[in-house]
Parts: C-alpha cells; sequence; structure tokens
C-alpha cells in the first residue's frame, strides 16, 4: 500500500510541493518563487521553462524531505493558476512564446470589437462566463497572430495549447498526454459548460484550431503517469483541477450554498450551486466546481485580480515593508480617524465591474495620512471587494444570504485582515485547520481515484475550524465605511 499522495500546486508567483499522507495531513511542502514578467503596462508573461523547472525541482525536494519515493506514492494530484495560455511544439515540446497570464489585458481591444459585434450573448450563453482578457481564448488568439508562423503551424496540427495543468502533464508524460480537466477547460471561453465539451461555434469565432485543443477530463481520473526518470520511479496521475476548484473541493463546500473565498495573489470566491449552473444578472461567472463520473457540480464565481498582489506592491515597489506579513503590524498602528481607500486596478477590475481599463487608484488621502493608513487600505481593499461579490451573489442566488463564507490563501492568515472581512461583510468568516486547501482538494481528488480517500460527503465532515471570525464593527461604522468603498470605486471605473 502506498503511503503518501503529491499535490503539485503551481500558482500565480510560485510553485509548491506538499506530501501527503493518507489521510491528507503534510508530511513535507517545497515552495519556490518564480520571475514575473511585465513587457508592458497591463501585460504579465511568465517563462514555461521556470514553471517546468520549478515544478521538477519543488517535487524532488519534497520527496527527499518526506523520505518519500515514487513506489510509496499513490498518485499526483495537479492544481494550477487557471486561464494562463501556454502553446508549445508537438514535436519538440517547446513553448512558442512566454506564458500569457491572467492577469494579462493586453486583449482588451479584441474582446471590445467582439462585444460591438454582439457576440457576448452567445459567449455568455455557452461558457457561463463574460467577454473579457481574463479568459484563455484571446490570449490564444494573440499567440497564433503574433508569434512568426504559429496559425500555419496550429492550422497543421503542429502546435498544442494548454493551461498550466495541461503543460505540466505534457512535460511530466513525456508528451504522451494532451489533456485537461472540466474546470480548466472552462476558463477558456471554449467549453460549452452543459455538456464539458469544445464547442465549435466559439473555436471558429475566436480562430482557435480544434487540434490546438486537450482532451477534457473528470477532476479524478485517468492522467497518465510520470517519467520514471524524473522522480525515481513512475507515479500515476490521478487528479487535476484549476486552483480555485480545488480549493472548494479542499474546503469541503460540496452541497449547495457552501461557499469558500480563496486569498492569494488575486482573490476568488466560488458559491456551490449544484448540478444546476445558475446565469449571474449581475456579471458573475457561472463555472463547473468540479466533475467526477461525468457529473458536473456548478458553482457561481466571483474574481478579484488583485488581493495579495497589493501587499506585494507595498513590499516590492514601494519598499514600504520587509515581508509580507509586516504589513499586519504596520495596518494596526493606523490613525482610525483617517480612511484611505486602495482601489487595486493594477490590471483592471474583475467582478462584478468586468472593467479592463480601469487602473489603480488611492483616495482619501490628508496630510496626516502615511504609509501606516496606506498599509491598511490595502488590507481592507480586500474585504471591500469580497463583500461586492457576496452582494451580487445573493442578488443572483437568494440561498446565498445565510452561507458562511470559508476561507484560505496566504492573506487569510492575517487576523487583521480576515476580521475586517467578517466585519465589512456582517457576517462569520471561518478559518481552517488545514490552509493549504488548494493542495489538499488536488491531493484528495487523486487520492479519490487511487481508491485511498473516501467519497465527498465524509472528506467534507472532516473539515475543522481552526478559528471563526465574527462581526464586531457596528452598523453605521460599517455603512459610512462601504458608501466610501462605494464611492472609490466609482471614481476608478474607465467610463464613467
Amino acid at each position: 500500500m502506498a503511503d503518501y499522495l503529491l499535490a503539485i500546486d503551481q500558482g500565480t508567483t510560485s510553485t509548491r510541493a506538499i506530501v501527503f499522507d493518507s489521510a491528507l495531513k503534510p508530511v513535507a511542502s517545497v515552495q519556490q518563487e518564480f520571475t514575473q514578467i511585465y513587457p508592458a503596462p497591463g501585460q504579465v508573461e511568465h517563462d514555461p521553462e521556470e514553471i517546468w523547472a520549478t515544478t521538477v525541482a519543488t517535487v524532488r525536494a519534497a520527496m527527499a524531505k518526506a523520505g518519500a519515493e515514487a513506489r510509496t506514492i499513490a498518485a499526483i494530484g495537479i492544481t494550477n493558476q487557471r486561464e494562463t495560455s501556454v502553446i508549445w511544439d508537438r514535436g519538440t515540446g517547446q513553448p512558442i512564446h512566454n506564458a500569457i497570464v491572467w492577469q494579462d489585458r493586453r486583449t482588451a481591444e479584441a474582446c471590445a470589437t467582439l462585444r460591438q459585434q454582439g457576440h457576448e450573448a452567445l459567449i455568455s450563453k455557452r461558457t457561463g462566463l463574460v467577454l473579457d482578457p481574463y479568459f484563455s481564448a484571446t490570449k490564444i488568439g494573440w499567440l497564433l497572430d503574433n508569434v512568426d508562423g504559429a496559425r500555419a503551424a496550429a492550422e497543421q496540427g503542429r502546435l498544442a495549447f494548454g493551461t498550466v495543468d495541461s503543460f505540466l502533464l505534457w512535460r511530466l508524460t513525456g508528451g504522451t498526454l494532451h489533456a485537461t480537466d472540466a474546470t480548466n477547460a472552462a476558463r477558456t471561453l471554449l467549453l460549452d459548460i452543459a455538456t464539458a465539451r469544445w464547442d465549435d461555434d466559439l473555436c471558429k469565432l475566436f480562430g482557435v484550431p480544434r487540434s490546438l485543443l486537450p482532451d477534457v477530463r473528470d477532476c479524478a481520473g485517468d492522467f497518465g503517469a510520470t517519467l520514471p526518470e524524473l522522480f525515481g520511479g513512475p507515479i500515476k496521475i490521478l487528479g487535476v483541477a484549476g486552483d480555485q476548484q480545488a480549493a472548494t473541493v479542499g474546503q469541503g463546500c460540496v452541497r449547495p450554498g457552501m461557499m469558500k473565498s480563496t486569498y492569494g495573489t488575486g482573490c476568488f470566491a466560488l458559491l456551490n450551486t449544484g448540478e444546476t449552473p445558475i446565469a449571474s444578472k449581475n456579471r458573475l461567472l457561472t463555472t463547473i466546481a468540479y466533475q467526477l463520473s461525468g457529473k458536473r457540480t456548478y458553482a457561481l464565481e466571483g474574481a478579484i485580480f488583485i488581493a495579495g498582489a497589493a501587499v506585494q506592491w507595498l513590499r516590492d515597489a514601494l519598499k514600504m515593508i520587509a515581508t509580507a506579513p509586516d504589513v499586519n503590524a504596520l495596518a494596526a498602528a493606523a490613525d482610525p480617524s483617517e480612511q484611505v481607500y486602495l482601489v487595486p486596478a493594477f490590471v483592471g477590475l474583475g467582478a462584478p465591474w468586468w472593467d479592463a481599463n480601469a487602473r489603480g487608484a488611492i483616495y482619501g488621502l490628508t496630510r496626516n495620512a502615511g504609509v501606516a493608513e496606506l498599509a491598511r487600505a490595502a488590507l481592507e481593499a480586500v474585504g471591500y471587494q469580497t463583500r461586492d461579490l457576496l452582494d451580487a451573489m445573493r442578488a443572483d442566488w437568494p440561498a446565498a444570504r445565510d452561507t458562511v463564507l470559508r476561507v484560505d490563501g496566504g492573506m487569510a492568515a492575517s487576523d487583521f485582515t480576515m476580521q475586517f472581512l467578517a466585519d465589512i461583510l456582517a457576517a462569520p468568516v471561518d478559518r481552517p485547520v488545514v490552509m493549504e486547501t488548494t493542495a489538499v482538494g488536488a491531493a484528495y481528488l487523486a487520492g479519490l481515484a487511487a481508491g485511498v480517500c473516501p467519497d465527498l460527503a465524509e472528506f467534507a465532515a472532516r473539515w475543522t475550524c481552526e478559528r471563526r471570525f465574527t462581526p464586531q464593527m457596528d452598523e453605521t461604522t460599517r455603512e459610512r465605511k462601504w458608501a466610501g468603498w462605494r464611492d472609490a470605486v466609482a471614481r476608478t471605473l474607465s467610463e464613467r
């Protein structure tokens, strides 16, 4: 009997490998950051070779740290930054260009053109998504039209597209498998989420040859095995899910009405709506939460592009703090009579605004405002943006009115941020004992397929809360601060 499960958590700023025991308790974890490439304002890229190198290095290091060998690992689960787009040569396995990251806004004009041509209604009906540069389809078009010879090579079947999971699967299996799972496929603007199949009309609309696209599979199932030379022997890959969907599973949000929010580089809130996709009237996303045995569970999702990235900005660009956790003490020292708002639209605004041309802004500065007030504004922005999403979800699906928010991600470790979140939402916020819920979800899906983990209901019942944050702010203060935020966002929107 294999002793371990291994999760590859390939995120926006780092790659992690975590070895879990069969009870899904972490045994060893190794993380490596990689380079963020900014070719122009609003553009973000990653080097796929660096993503691959950090993946191999972290897996090897985590296995060594845990004392695990390939034969003792039952399966690997992969979870990944979604929408980030890679195209590579099928013959050589080499990427034709840097990966275009989900945050990238270079295709805003292409999206605007399609919108003006009246295509958004069809796109939203089939995919559950809005027409925005965030998603993969226009990124694919940009790569095919801006890399010499790419479109001709794609039409000849010589290229492959994938989100990061597909690229890693290709490399891990030595080019024998070109596949993805339903959750990642659902983020491309090319998948009909009612059937989990690529849509010919959308492929034609976006100019994407079908030969580019990977096979779409369940989240738990056969994704091949790693090359023996990579990790000292072949290891089965049995689970794949986009990071936010993996976190939804890892948080045990498996019943309709359950909700989680992950605070990493960005913030992503998912509300389980069960077997029926709920069409949003408030510019949220309708997406696949997970697919098991061919059966799909759906979710409403709100996407915030900048959460923890605002703290990185304070650290790296403004040099206000030496390490990210330093922001908490600085924010706590802010003058409570000052009310500074940071609208972190560094790469546009996500849900429910979807304004690709908005840019970051600071409001409410006085002569007395300083670094502490700006630090507090960066953390409070997370709470305000989450309330934007929760209000929209409650409007779309009234059953969400009494939900408790389960949180995870790096920023969830901040007591200051989580308390403000509970205050501004006027709702409880639950933080789990195991914070690595994205990796837990990926490991669980692999373990489910391997037969070493229980069914969803039993797994979800094991979820335990480390701390519940309850609202402490009075209603007058809450509504005053909320009105200030709404005014700040209104001033920031590019068309007002």
